[in-house]
């Protein structure tokens, strides 16, 4: 059977199963069943796909994903990421649209301690919106800067999604997390300048207030209370992995165990707390480690039955400059990204893409990172990102899920404005895993 053919039978089963309504991970378990039976000779093939499940989800490098997510949870449960805003509020003065710009540096410092988008998006808007209507807020500026800093997640690190990417696309998980720092401080840079011309230029989108500046002494003292403890957590993960000191894993123990330690000394650490924490970690953590299983599954069904191999030689006789092909994998990331979670994205594109760009001999590394990006683009991308529907959850009752697609816009354009300099200035994403040791 012809390579392209085998490859539209897994596909087109792939969407008949997803189209029945059957959960994205039981779709890929299912058709995998069925792929290893046929190719892999019957019974034979299902043992070796019951193997190919146990060593997915028994992989070491796989630890840091509850972790993440679990220091995202009492970040976001105990409360203590308010009392960081609060701190950063502080310092903005009078600049312009300086509720969103809050919005920015929250986004960013949250991302830093969390590993889950949704759960940046709900903290923020359940803290800053009623405030950025107090004040006379356009509603769509409010809302916008706000899933674009919840998206921000994503691209700094720690990040779950960064983990599971890593995963699938069996790269290195401690080189991606460090890859995507430099591309999500850009994204944070862009969105602040956005806000502040944006503001400057229509004045009465963010009116301006009068701010009572508080003195340097207290700034100080609430930087060093509710910022600076961030900051050691942040070390905790990411300093350590940049140094060589502790592996990803490692790493996201301290992280972990940082986040519960602060948590405590700030005593807002309950048992309500550790028990909300506690299960939402361990409903994602099973969810991912399906997914992640029936991707590597699918990735084996792909390359067994010749359909990566074919594509992948068909891919590098194209007439076409090899950028070229890498853009329309982005093109293709966007497009599902409007329609389809980034999991389901990633578990369908990655085992193809993947074996493509490494045949075409681009860095592997800066393709998930660049990758990644695409996914929180999907996240903010109208009809159906995922993020778009927890902000309306927390919006005021008069927002419309059109005002909610409307303020998302701008801030997918500035996403892929930065997909574009990754895509022409690869060193974005390489130089600083260049430096690790």
């Amino acid at each position: 059977m012809e390579w392209w053919l085998m490859l539209l039978l897994l596909l087109g089963g792939l969407v008949v199963l997803m189209a029945s309504g059957l959960p994205v991970a039981f779709c890929f378990m299912l058709l995998n069943m069925i792929g290893v039976y046929f190719f892999f000779g019957g019974e034979k093939g299902l043992i070796q796909l019951i193997h190919s499940l146990d060593d997915a989800v028994t992989n070491f490098t796989l630890v840091p994903l509850p972790l993440f997510v679990l220091m995202g949870e009492v970040m976001f449960l105990s409360g203590v990421a308010p009392n960081m805003i609060d701190a950063l509020d502080k310092w903005l003065g009078r600049l312009p649209g300086r509720l969103c710009l809050l919005a920015v540096g929250g986004g960013t410092l949250f991302g830093a301690v969390s590993g889950a988008s949704m759960a940046s998006v709900a903290m923020l808007g359940s803290t800053l919106l009623p405030e950025m209507r107090k004040r006379g807020y356009e509603k769509r500026m409010s809302l916008g800067s706000i899933l674009g800093s919840g998206g921000l997640d994503l691209m700094i690190p720690p990040s779950g999604l960064a983990v599971l990417l890593g995963a699938v696309a069996e790269v290195s998980i401690g080189k991606l997390l460090i890859a995507i720092t430099v591309p999500g401080l850009l994204m944070a840079g862009l969105y602040a300048a956005y806000i502040i011309g944006r503001c400057w230029l229509q004045p009465s989108i963010a009116p301006a207030y009068t701010v009572t500046l508080p003195p340097l002494s207290q700034k100080l003292v609430a930087t060093v209370k509710y910022v600076l403890p961030l900051g050691f957590i942040i070390f905790l993960v990411i300093g350590i992995i940049f140094l060589g000191v502790a592996t990803p894993s490692e790493a996201a123990a301290t992280g972990a165990l940082g986040s519960l330690l602060l948590a405590a000394a700030y005593k807002q650490l309950s048992w309500k707390v550790v028990k909300e924490s506690l299960g939402a970690v361990t409903e994602t953590t099973i969810m991912m480690f399906i997914i992640i299983s029936g991707a590597v599954a699918f990735g084996q069904i792909l390359a067994y039955s010749g359909a990566s191999k074919g594509l992948s030689e068909f891919t590098i006789g194209l007439p076409v400059t090899p950028i070229l092909i890498i853009i329309a994998m982005q093109v293709v990331g966007l497009f599902l990204g409007m329609f389809m979670s980034p999991v389901a994205i990633m578990m369908i594109t990655l085992p193809m893409f993947m074996p493509v760009v490494m045949a075409l001999g681009f860095n592997d590394l800066w393709f998930a990172a660049i990758f990644l990006l695409n996914m929180g683009v999907g996240q903010i991308s109208p009809p159906f990102g995922i993020n778009l529907f927890v902000m309306k959850s927390v919006a005021p009752p008069d927002t419309t899920m059109e005002d909610v697609f409307r303020a998302a816009l701008p801030y997918c354009y500035l996403d892929v404005i930065v997909m574009g300099l990754m895509i022409a200035f690869p060193s974005i994403a390489l130089w600083l895993p260049g430096l690790m040791r």
